[in-house]
């Protein structure tokens, strides 16, 4: 196991180099909300999710929601190193016709399970792929990446509740708690909260974790996957920009390109 995790370590830290890179080159994007969730997207895409690079749209593949559709440079760095596309075509994020946009394009990018962006959506439309494997007696897992600012969101809450009542037990939420939002800290827009307490009261399986620890990622999925008969919430507290010491834990990043010499000294970090 130690193998592994070293392995997927090493992986995690190629594509915080693929999203600098891609940021830089395409002098657009969300580099610090990409960072922050690059342990949980490696430990899907290299270890826990049964997918299929020949076929993407394989009906019994795990499917990936990413609810905080803005952080997709991770995504689409993970889908290139999986070969579901070239890497030639990482450059070309946020450019005119380009199969990378800004944000996730289910019918522009090959392995995007679901379209996203509008924030707070994403569990409850993880919520019915999961009700659709449940109908066709499939067996896969949906996986949700939200962030904890679109918590705020009304309809995550009626996604919660729906999921509990349907004890939709192949739903796995992860929740990449960084603390911030794109205006400020998560506490100062929308107040101090318990994530945990919050979907353990609407009766879902809670974990919470150290985001960057990739041990605990795949324990924590692990644990997730053998729950019956509820949905599994995964607290994933984080650091907005981990892994490029000047934009770890500053907001500033949460949308921004690097000067020539920020992105040397974040090449040279990773």
């Amino acid at each position: 196991m130690s193998t592994d995790i070293e392995r997927l370590q090493e992986k995690a830290k190629v594509l915080r180099r693929d999203v600098i890179e891609m940021v830089y080159r395409a002098k657009d994007g969300h580099p610090g909300p990409a960072l922050s969730i690059a342990d949980i997207v490696t430990a899907l895409y290299f270890q826990e999710m049964r997918v299929n690079p020949n076929d993407p749209q394989w009906e019994d593949r795990d499917r990936l929601v990413l609810s905080k559709g803005h952080a997709c440079p991770i995504v689409y760095a993970a889908l290139a190193r999986r070969d579901f596309f070239p890497l030639e075509q990482l450059p070309t994020l946020r450019a005119l016709h380009s199969m990378l946009q800004g944000h996730p394009v289910m019918k522009k990018t090959p392995g995007i399970d679901m379209t996203s962006g509008s924030l707070g959506n994403g569990l409850s439309i993880g919520l019915g792929m999961a009700l659709a494997g449940r109908y066709q007696k499939k067996a896969y897992n949906v996986f949700v990446i939200m962030g904890d600012g679109e918590l705020q969101e009304g309809i995550v809450w009626e996604g919660v509740i729906a999921a509990a009542k349907c004890k939709a037990d192949k739903l796995i939420v992860f929740v990449d708690a960084n603390g911030w939002q794109s205006g400020d800290s998560v506490e100062v827009v929308g107040g101090t909260s318990s994530i945990f307490d919050r979907f353990a009261a609407f009766g879902w399986h809670c974990q919470e974790i150290d985001g960057h620890d990739i041990g605990s990622i795949l324990g924590a999925i692990e644990t997730a996957k053998m729950e019956t008969g509820r949905p599994s919430m995964i607290l994933a507290n984080t650091v907005k920009g981990k892994g490029v010491s000047y934009m770890e834990d500053n907001n500033a990043w949460h949308k921004g390109v690097p000067t020539k010499e920020q992105y040397d000294e974040a090449m040279k970090a990773l």
